[in-house]
């Protein structure tokens, strides 16, 4: 699985079934994903077909072109647009004479090297296992490819060894789930105990890139400045796999949780999305999604689809959405600008923040009412309770007790009720 880490030279190659729709962005972002992992990109191909060939994924005519590129490239791997199959990278790496990966491997790769915290590189490490599982056979030989040429020597041994390797990538795998397991129970306990403090949670959602982490750091910035608290946001694909979960104290003694998630991309594996599936539970548990869209990027609205295909594999569809359409300064739209549920932004230079607060404002502090409540003076906690957890707007000294004019929850407004003189809305 991992690639050898003398400079790479790489043909691309794609199949375009039944002339898809995406199928030039979807090798655009191939390449992307190659120069991620500091592959040098020297030539694509691509194929119309009506049905991928079983055996080797393109047509024999597009194999002889990929092996006359890569000779005169000095190409030393080739990379498939699509997942292939265990016998379709042997029949390849035997005919080209060279390392085939696919798209997954790619994803995976990046994610490995991103992954930072312990629960993000068992996800991956999973991830990775179940996908080379099926494919211990070509694996074997590209290894062997690598290391000069196939040997012959142990081949009588070769399926003992197999089936040894076989038995510990499965044991392996058992044992890296258990552990995942008792940090995804720990991760469970950390929602329920915020769910218990009753913040309203905003995700952040989006494509790879389009600026979730700078946007959860504006306002950071804005609401909560601590320098420690900042996440990394970088101009590159996956710069985040961790799911962060920040508060953000409003002035008025509102506050929400924000959770900034992985990043999709067209065709993300699904080993990835079921080892991720735990991180991305973060955005089922939410009130309110912010779908953050790249506005200067040509395709943005293919971009938006993909995420939304993707939320919708993972079981999540009727969560009220903001879509912050963020780089529009890139653009000839006006910022900020708000119109519905879009907000034209621009969150490196911070323009449209203020307004993105406060669509996310009237969306999850819906439940708030004001009003007029006398507290009794021997009921002194209670007025420290509604300074601490409510908008108090006036307070007066009345021979009863102590009047306070406020904006509270209707949780609290029911429950203190034998307080209220007046409601105000």
């Amino acid at each position: 699985m991992e690639q050898q880490k003398l400079e790479q030279k790489a043909i691309l190659v794609g199949v375009n079934l039944n002339h898809q729709e995406d199928f030039e962005y979807s090798m655009e972002e191939l390449a992307n994903l190659a120069e991620a992992c500091d592959i040098e990109v020297v030539g694509t191909l691509a194929q119309n077909l009506l049905k991928i060939n079983t055996s080797h994924y393109i047509g024999t005519g597009k194999l002889t072109e990929v092996r006359a590129l890569l000779e005169a490239h000095e190409g030393n791997l080739v990379i498939f647009n699509d997942e292939l199959s265990p016998s379709q990278i042997r029949n390849l790496e035997a005919d080209l004479d060279c390392k085939v990966i696919d798209r997954t491997v790619l994803i995976l790769d990046i994610f490995a090297q991103r992954a930072k915290t312990r629960e993000a590189q068992l996800q991956v490490e999973v991830a990775q296992l179940k996908y080379m599982l099926p494919r211990l056979v070509g694996l074997r030989e590209s290894l062997g490819r690598q290391s000069g040429g196939v040997g012959t020597k142990n081949r009588g041994a070769g399926e003992t060894r197999l089936e040894l390797d076989r038995r510990r990538i499965e044991e392996k795998i058992t044992a890296l789930s258990k552990e995942l397991e008792l940090l995804v129970a720990h991760r469970q306990t950390q929602r329920k105990q915020r769910k218990k403090n009753e913040l309203p949670v905003v995700s952040l959602v989006g494509y790879t890139n389009a600026g979730k982490s700078t946007i959860m750091n504006a306002l950071m910035e804005l609401y909560n400045p601590s320098q420690e608290k900042l996440v990394l946001e970088k101009d590159m694909l996956f710069a985040t796999l961790e799911t962060s979960v920040r508060s953000i104290p409003l002035q008025d003694n509102k506050a929400f949780l924000l959770t900034d998630t992985v990043g999709f991309v067209s065709k993300l594996p699904h080993h990835l999305i079921k080892a991720f599936r735990s991180t991305l539970e973060e955005v089922a548990e939410a009130d309110l999604l912010i779908h953050v869209v790249d506005y200067s990027n040509p395709e943005y609205e293919r971009l938006i689809d993909i995420t939304n295909r993707t939320l919708k594999e993972i079981g999540i569809t009727d969560i009220p959405t903001i879509y912050a359409y963020n780089k529009s300064d890139l653009t000839d739209q006006a910022i900020p600008e708000v119109r519905g549920d879009i907000v034209y932004m621009a969150a490196k230079p911070r323009i449209g923040i203020q307004e993105l607060v406060s669509e996310i404002r009237s969306r999850i502090f819906k439940d708030y009412v004001q009003c007029q409540m006398i507290i009794p003076y021997d009921q002194g906690a209670l007025v420290s309770y509604f300074n601490e957890h409510a908008n108090v707007l006036e307070t007066s000294y009345e021979p009863e007790g102590t009047k306070l004019s406020l904006e509270c929850k209707l949780s609290d407004y029911g429950k203190y009720k034998e307080y209220v003189i007046e409601a105000l809305k």
